[in-house]
């Protein structure tokens, strides 16, 4: 980015946050925050240099504002959690209908969403990359993929060059699961457990602005980090960083009793993804390579 380009984060969490905070001392930064609901969002922004510009993914009327309001725009909102079994994301259909309401000569020149690893579906414990085919077998994996496709469709259609990230389980100092350990939640036995992938949420908010400024068109770039951990030795990690119990190990057969069904579900996808592609075209360096880089940074009162 050699130009001062308007940017627009729509999603506004943890990763949007930290990214307008990297972006806020040199660039004009508009933030997509609701009305209601969550107000002291707008303050948020406010804190991290941003402009509040309110809107609802869930309400396209409200959405008025954001065409042509940036060059840039990050894409960091999830599918809406439905009741009821869908594969479409309509989030993402609504924000680029509102992007695209005053016609071609407004739109941004780039869009970065981040996605999620979980596309993949099971790849027992493969080591993949992203030529791997999708096979999502969860309804929140099938709205990422809907999302994604619809997002490459337009891309190719209008010239926005579209960059998505598809991110794994992403950590801070805040979002480590000490609750899960407390509470003594059991893992896998080592024979029954599946590999995880990680990403500290300071990197991912850094790769999204390296596919800003490098993202070839409609390319697809896995932002995970180099731990090679089983979600087990991860929780182990944890704990003994913190002086905490190790979690219980169960079996797969014995763990449908003892654990709830949304942990279970994550607990039935195993993957080791590469992330050649976001060193090697990006030439992105990772801040925290592994978790535990991470935690050894971090102090045990933290």
């Amino acid at each position: 980015m050699n130009y001062a380009p308007k940017i627009l984060i729509v999603g506004f969490g943890d990763v949007g946050t930290r990214l307008a905070k990297l972006l806020a001392p040199k660039y004009k930064v508009f933030a997509l925050v609701r009305d209601s609901g969550k107000p002291e969002r707008a303050n948020v922004a406010r804190f991290c240099g941003a402009v509040p510009i309110g809107g609802d993914l869930d309400d396209r009327r409200s959405l008025s504002r954001i065409a042509g309001l940036a060059n840039i725009v990050f894409h960091f909102a999830p599918p809406a959690s439905l009741p009821l079994r869908s594969i479409e994301d309509k989030r993402t259909r609504r924000l680029l209908a509102a992007l695209h309401q005053n016609g071609a000569a407004m739109l941004p020149q780039r869009l970065i969403y981040i996605s999620t690893t979980g596309v993949y579906g099971d790849c027992a414990d493969e080591s993949i990359d992203e030529t791997r085919n999708t096979k999502p077998a969860t309804d929140r994996a099938l709205r990422r993929v809907h999302a994604e496709s619809l997002l490459r469709q337009w891309g190719t259609r209008t010239g926005v060059k579209v960059s998505i990230l598809r991110a794994p389980g992403i950590y801070a100092a805040d979002r480590l699961p000490i609750e899960r350990l407390n509470k003594a939640t059991p893992a896998l036995i080592d024979a029954d457990d599946v590999f995880t992938n990680h990403i500290h949420a300071e990197d991912l908010a850094r790769a999204a602005l390296a596919a800003a400024r490098g993202g070839l068109p409609n390319r697809v770039y896995n932002v995970v980090d180099d731990s090679a951990l089983k979600m087990g030795d991860y929780f182990d990690l944890v704990a003994d960083h913190f002086k905490l119990p190790r979690p219980p190990r169960v079996s797969r057969a014995d763990a449908s009793t003892v654990i709830g069904a949304p942990m279970l579900s994550f607990m039935s996808e195993s993957r080791r993804i590469r992330n050649q592609r976001l060193k090697q075209e990006l030439r992105f360096q990772l801040k925290y390579p592994t978790v535990g880089d991470f935690l050894n940074g971090l102090l045990p009162a933290a």
